[in-house]
């Protein structure tokens, strides 16, 4: 039987983004609400007890857009949420920390593997814990970039600014060692162009991919998919002014988008 029910997808701001770009070409026909916590990004630098708590609204409010699966896209919520939202709502609920260790497991030739990301989820070490349960021969060499997010969210994705910004966290990792990295923020495939150019031939994992393919299997063996072979419709919603939103989110997703709405989350 179809389920017609939305996904419903979060991250802090315009990161999610690129997982709903993922999903949208992954299963096409299923509807997204979306919700970007704009008044309150970046999460990276919050306690771990404000980022539950956000989260927790969020879904909240997503349950009542009657969401049939909820997919955490931010790495940090993702690390230091999700036990505490399984554990509150009986819902499936999926983050983009554990798709993105799976990629990275597979690909390391030699189990040497760097992770970048905000400060909380790289003080976390949620990436290092999931590695090391996949395979425990792994190292891992991580680097927090706190400023990539806020470039991001300005539309400050190239230039000379930038490329300063990448090459004084980029330094900080044994580029020697590494042959995998993991952009463990869902704001950084945006910046992956100017990323590459500072690190050779490195092999560049975002879970964006990773997590769409997760969210198929979860609805697939739930049977909550829907059937429609038409075009799912997509909601999105922010927690400050939607126009920037708007105008920033075409470069995630390629195309533009109208209708943004604000969410009474607080």
């Amino acid at each position: 039987m179809s389920d017609n029910r939305p996904l419903g997808i979060f991250d802090s701001g315009l990161g999610g983004l690129t997982v709903v770009n993922a999903i949208k070409q992954k299963i096409p026909n299923e509807n997204i609400v979306y919700v970007g916590d704009t008044a309150r990004v970046p999460y990276g630098n919050k306690s771990a007890p404000l980022i539950v708590k956000f989260s927790s609204q969020i879904t909240q409010f997503l349950l009542e857009k009657d969401a049939k699966l909820i997919v955490v896209a931010c790495n940090t919520a993702s690390a230091l949420a999700i036990p505490t939202l399984q554990n509150e709502f009986n819902i499936p609920i999926i983050g983009v920390i554990t798709p993105g260790a799976n990629s990275a497991a597979e690909l390391t030739k030699n189990n040497n593997v760097g992770v970048i990301g905000t400060i909380a989820t790289i003080n976390s070490k949620a990436y290092q814990k999931e590695l090391l349960k996949i395979n425990p021969s792994i190292n891992t060499i991580s680097q927090a970039c706190p400023l990539f997010v806020p470039l991001v969210e300005e539309g400050l994705l190239e230039g000379p600014i930038v490329s300063a910004i990448i090459a004084h966290y980029i330094k900080n990792l044994d580029l020697s060692r590494i042959d995998t990295l993991i952009l463990g923020c869902t704001h950084y495939p945006l910046l992956k162009p100017a990323i590459k150019q500072h690190i050779n031939n490195h092999m560049l994992i975002d879970s964006a991919d990773s997590i769409a393919k997760a969210a198929y299997l979860i609805l697939k063996n739930n049977h909550l998919i829907n059937d429609n072979t038409e075009q799912g419709q997509q909601d999105f919603y922010v927690t400050d002014s939607p126009l920037n939103f708007a105008n920033i989110a075409r470069r995630f997703l390629g195309y533009p988008i109208q209708n943004v709405k604000t969410a009474p989350i607080s």
